[in-house]
């Protein structure tokens, strides 16, 4: 039976001290690291350059590349346009991310979480920060213990104010996403912002400052709820941070696990010095067993592996591997990979139907739209000759930067329409981006309760828009 550890080393200071304070990491290097700043390089020219890409929509429609306009209650993500009406493909993108996460998960446990996750992200770019102007863990451990002095005061508000600079940048960055960004840059720098921009700027910016700076692994452990399902789902074939305690155990010095090995008997390759503990950003100790808090940032594989380096000892005691593996470990048995398997299969399988599926119906939605609204009182007029008339309310949607021509008409039943102030029966003109509401009234000689359909075709004959409803006679 394997138990996961729910407890968060949320103090230390080092070998045999207790600290109560937040968790200090301390700096490493290795392929690890480099694989996390080059992420992190990716995701913020990501996030601080794409407001400011253009994509040319021709006219009448916004040219910046990705947009959420919610005056408009338009989504732009440069060829693609979401409506209001297209709900439906916001909820399958979602379910689409959620199933990609869970694949994720079933494949290497939340190394979303210790690599690409926002939080993570701008919490490395701020404890770079701290260390460039603190300096590193033993530095800023016995800062807290000395007494405030000048230098120190000016460290701490440097670091504070290069924090604000990143927070203020990250949320401004942010406002760039809902409105034009280059004109809100303009607007910032000629300071005519509109309140609710101040508001939003002010807000993301405070979120940012304390999420980043202070809250750090309390976020990622407390406030975030990917553990708790983490715990739920957790895979034991996943491919996870985990120490080989089969060959680390009995933990010994250096200078005894050589003795013990010069004599042939068998010795640990841990020798406790307690860097994996240090480097880790949530504050825990991987050695103890699987912990639902570890993000899987793999420092404390980095760590390890430079001190095996320096003992001459094979790399890997903390390493990327399955809890199986582990187990396997232990009775001595070869260890197999099982990356592969129905459930990630199964995993993938569904996202890429998902992702067919969304493209499907993204290339085949049509530019426009039709509703129809049947008048409720009366919802039948009986006319003098015997015939019976409805009246309808029909709304026509251009969804496309170009006005529309659309020809109306029905079919599905013996009956004739009449567009009220159409008297020619020219086609409808809806201009770009915007509606037009019809007054519509059908009229049946020999009247019978039946299904009707409308049509609007455009100006190419192409594109045909429908909508049912029915013919009533009283």
């Amino acid at each position: 039976m394997t138990v996961i550890e729910i407890d968060h080393a949320r103090t230390r200071a080092g070998r045999g001290a207790v600290r109560a304070s937040r968790v200090v990491p301390q700096s490493v290097a290795g392929r690890l690291r480099r694989i996390k700043w080059a992420i992190l390089s990716l995701t913020l020219s990501i996030y601080y350059v794409t407001p400011f890409l253009r994509w040319d929509r021709g006219p009448n429609a916004p040219d910046q590349a990705v947009l959420l306009d919610f005056v408009h209650g338009r989504l732009y993500a440069f060829s693609i346009e979401i409506w209001p009406q297209d709900l439906y493909i916001v909820t399958g993108l979602l379910i689409l991310a959620s199933v990609i996460l869970i694949l994720a998960n079933s494949l290497a446990g939340r190394v979303w979480c210790g690599f690409a996750c926002p939080q993570t992200v701008w919490t490395d770019l701020f404890l770079l920060v701290e260390r460039r102007v603190e300096g590193d863990r033993r530095e800023r451990l016995k800062n807290m213990d000395a007494a405030l002095t000048w230098g120190r005061a000016v460290q701490v508000a440097t670091k504070h104010c290069l924090w604000l600079l990143i927070s203020l940048l990250t949320g401004g960055t942010l406002i760039f996403y809902f409105t034009d960004a280059p004109a809100l840059v303009r607007g910032l720098f000629a300071g005519d912002l509109s309140p609710t921009a101040l508001t939003w700027i002010t807000v993301f910016t405070g979120t940012t400052y304390g999420l980043a700076g202070f809250a750090r692994e309390q976020v990622c452990t407390f406030m975030c709820p990917w553990p708790r399902l983490q715990g739920a789902i957790w895979d034991p074939e996943a491919v996870t941070v985990n120490y080989r305690d089969y060959r680390g155990e009995q933990r010994m010095s250096a200078k005894k696990a050589a003795e013990l090995r010069a004599r042939g008997e068998p010795s640990g390759d841990c020798v406790d010095c307690g860097l994996c503990v240090n480097v880790c950003p949530i504050g825990i100790d991987i050695r103890q067993g699987p912990n639902f808090a570890c993000i899987n940032c793999g420092l404390c594989v980095d760590a390890c592996d430079s001190v095996m380096a320096r003992l001459e000892r094979p790399r890997g005691l903390i390493d990327y591997e399955s809890w199986r593996n582990i187990e396997r470990g232990r009775r001595g048995e070869t260890r197999v990979s099982r990356l592969v398997r129905p459930k990630t299969v199964a995993l993938a399988i569904t996202s890429l139907a998902l992702m067919a599926g969304l493209a499907v119906l993204l290339a085949t939605r049509a530019t426009g739209a039709i509703a129809i609204q049947h008048d409720r009182d009366p919802i039948a007029v009986a006319l003098s000759d015997g015939s019976v008339r409805n009246g309808y309310t029909v709304k026509l949607l251009n969804k496309s930067p170009v006005a529309h021509h659309y020809t109306l008409a029905i079919e599905g039943i013996d009956g004739s329409m009449t567009i009220v102030g159409n008297d020619n029966g020219a086609p409808v003109t809806v201009e770009p981006d915007g509606s037009e509401s019809l007054r519509v009234t059908v009229t049946m000689a020999r009247p019978k309760d039946c299904e009707l359909r409308f049509l609007a075709k455009d100006e190419t004959g192409r594109t045909v828009l429908s909508a049912r409803d029915r013919f009533v006679t009283r």
